[in-house]
Parts: C-alpha cells; structure tokens; sequence
C-alpha cells in the first residue's frame, strides 16, 4: 500500500465515522430501516492491503460506532467479521480475478460489484441484528430488519460509490 492510500483509507475513516454517528444514526425509517454507510471503509479497502491490519481497523471502526451509539459491541463484532470473511467473498464474487489480484472495485463488472456488496453488506447486519435481537422467538423482526436495512444501505453505498468515482473522473 503506498503512502497515498493509507492518507486515503485514514481520512475514509473518520470520514465514515462522523458522517454515520452524526447523519445517519438520526436515519430510522419505519422503526427498524437504518442505513449503515460506515461498512464501506471494508468493502473499499484495498486488496492488496494487509489482512491482519483490516481486521484490527475492522474492529476499531465497530467500536467507535458502539461507542456513540452505545450498543455493546455489535457493530464491531460484525465489522471484524465481514473483515474476517471479505477474502472468500471476493473469491466468489470476483473468481480467477481476485486469486490473480487483477480486480478493482471500483472498475470491476456491475453484477460482480453488486455481489460483493450485497454479500458483506448482509452478512454485516444479519450478525448486528442477531447480536442485537438475540431472540429466537423475534425471527421475524430479525430477518425484516436484515432485508430491509441491507436493501437501503446497499443503494446508499452504490449511489456513494457512482458520486465520487464520477467526481474523482
């Protein structure tokens, strides 16, 4: 990783952190529609970065988000997990691609791009909402809350990434 990105990945950070406590924590739609925007910084870090620290900043970005929001540790359970699991997901959405480090997100193929995202993006919040819930007898509120908050942070994570990959072109 060159010195640009990690002045890159560091002002994302906490960039993503003041925009979702400050902005999007605020969001709550129908009682259970949250937008979790901050889970870009994992699907925008770079490939070619070191995995160990991925997760470490996985985990730091979750507890900074427990923190304001004062959930006990479910986002950051959650980050480290997608963290975690990001290097299978990118084999199955992105193939030979990824195993010969080819790939760039932000110039990958729509399909492929979209089930990058999708993958982590619900795999995050069905791990958040079942630490959260932790009830089997409210499957149902789990599930609606991982379909729906997953829909509306997926189009807010594409709509971010199609408004600064035009900008930045």
């Amino acid at each position: 990783m060159s010195n640009s990105d990690i002045l890159i990945n560091i002002v994302r950070f906490i960039l993503l952190v003041f925009l979702q406590v400050l902005l999007l924590n605020n969001v709550n739609l129908a009682g259970y529609i949250n937008p979790y925007l901050y889970i870009l910084f994992i699907i925008l870090y770079p490939l070619d970065g070191n995995k160990g620290l991925l997760i470490f900043l996985s985990f730091l970005l979750g507890l900074f988000i427990d923190i304001f929001q004062d959930s006990g540790g479910v986002h950051a359970a959650a980050c480290t997990f997608i963290a975690y699991i990001r290097p299978v997901v990118l084999k199955y959405s992105f193939g030979v691609s990824y195993e010969y480090n080819s790939v760039k997100i932000k110039k990958a193929n729509p399909m492929e791009r979209l089930t990058y995202i999708a993958s982590l993006v619900f795999m995050h919040h069905f791990v958040m909402f079942s630490l959260e819930i932790f009830s089997a007898k409210h499957i149902l509120l789990l599930l609606k809350s991982t379909l729906f908050s997953g829909i509306f942070t997926i189009v807010l994570i594409v709509c971010t990434m199609i408004l600064f990959n035009r900008k930045s072109s």
